[in-house]
């Protein structure tokens, strides 16, 4: 099983900026797609990001598009969550995962298509 790491959260101000940073385990070629997810207390954990390992398409939740960017750097077995624009709504723990397999169960965003989990960073956003 993939082992991975995130870090990279903090407090912010509204309008300001982070990136979170997903370090895996094994190289690209095994992890198929990649997803950030957050979850906020008392909330479903809802797709953010995610990305083919490798690949160029990117999908986001509509709630983070033009704000939010996915991205890797698989010299580093990294994948990055570049976050624009944050608002106090965007205040949650955040999950990097990586699927088992190229077939999703429920797509790109949905947590079922989703094997290996990091155990969280929390970003906090302040008004």
């Amino acid at each position: 099983q993939v082992q991975l790491v995130e870090s990279g959260g903090g407090s912010v101000q509204a309008g300001g900026s982070l990136r979170l940073s997903c370090a895996a385990s094994t190289v690209s070629a095994s992890r198929y797609f990649m997803g950030w997810f957050r979850q906020a207390p008392g909330k479903k954990r809802e797709g953010v990001a995610a990305m083919q390992s490798g690949g160029r398409a990117r999908y986001y939740a509509d709630s983070v598009k033009g704000r939010f960017t996915i991205s890797e750097d698989n010299a580093k077995n990294t994948v990055y969550l570049q976050m624009a624009s944050l608002q106090p709504e965007d205040t949650s723990m955040y999950y990097c995962a990586t699927s088992a397999g190229e077939n999703l169960i429920g797509g790109p965003l949905s947590t079922e298509s989703y094997s290996s989990w990091g155990q969280g960073t929390q970003v906090t956003v302040s008004s």
